[in-house]
């Protein structure tokens, strides 16, 4: 069993945690050290189904992406699940089954169903109470006190720093033992929310965004708990990956960008490839 986040908080704080758009990039941050996964709902949107992140996955969809971090990496793993997918009914059975699927923690976010990047302008949010209803709905399907059930508010765009602590504490009690409170553009705020609630708080310092690219050790004197960057890796990914793509249509080969590649051999070490293959020999080997 993965360690929980509680468990790891307490031997590093503030945590960070780095999105993984698939099983081998879960491999790959582990291989740099890092602690804690995250599985961004835009992540599965964009990584594995080329859509905006503008509710158009499923449960099941980022199911399936958990189910194969899973298979493979034995990180904590903190989960996107949007606004729960539905009802209350289907907010209980959404956790049963990140749950069953092997989440170490999940975050429900208090936006309307038909929800926005939480970077973006014109985001919605539902009425204290129906968030509330989220919350308890999710908590009533958890019988582990290690779990991480994780508010998310999209409130300071409207609400500013005070609805933000207004909302929070409504969360706790309704069951929450962490919150998320997305799209904050200062220090003090940070500071200010962190000392108001008595759980865990996660800064999201997502790249082009509204946050700005707070150090760590400034998010640590603030009180943070978390650091996520969900998607640092992938845009990484992807710009390189139409750099290659660009070098193969406009020049026919790739030898002046092979440099940037990961070697055979890398990519052998991150698989543990030879131990696969020792294997395969050991079983089929001949007397």
């Amino acid at each position: 069993m993965p360690d929980s986040f509680f468990k790891l908080l307490k031997s590093e704080k503030p945590l960070s945690v780095a999105g993984a758009i698939n099983p081998f990039a879960a491999l790959l941050a582990k291989k740099s050290g890092i602690k804690a996964l995250y599985i961004s709902g835009a992540g599965v949107a964009n990584a594995s189904y080329g859509l905006p992140d503008l509710a158009l996955t499923s449960l099941d969809n980022v199911l399936e992406d958990l189910r194969r971090i899973r298979g493979i990496s034995d990180l904590p793993v903190l989960v996107d699940c949007d606004t729960g997918w539905g009802s209350g009914l289907n907010i209980s059975k959404t956790t049963r089954e990140m749950i069953s699927a092997g989440a170490t923690g999940i975050h429900i976010e208090d936006q309307v169903s038909e929800k926005r990047c939480g970077h973006r302008p014109n985001k919605e949010i539902v009425s204290k109470n129906e968030m509330c209803d989220r919350i308890k709905a999710s908590r009533d399907s958890i019988d582990n006190e290690d779990f991480m059930l994780m508010a998310r508010t999209d409130s300071f765009a409207k609400e500013g720093i005070n609805g933000v602590i207004d909302r929070a504490n409504q969360y706790v009690d309704a069951g929450a033992n962490a919150l998320f409170p997305e799209a904050i553009i200062r220090l003090e705020d940070y500071k200010i929310l962190c000392s108001a609630i008595n759980v865990p708080v996660l800064a999201n310092i997502t790249e082009f965004g509204m946050t700005p690219l707070f150090s760590k050790n400034e998010l640590k004197d603030s009180g943070i708990s978390l650091i996520l960057h969900p998607l640092s890796a992938f845009r990484a990914m992807s710009k390189a990956a139409l750099e290659v793509y660009t070098a193969i249509s406009n020049e026919g080969n790739v030898e002046d960008i092979i440099q940037k590649m990961q070697s055979r051999d890398e990519l052998y070490e991150i698989l543990d490839y030879h131990t696969y293959e020792k294997k395969i020999d050991d079983l089929f080997s001949k007397d």
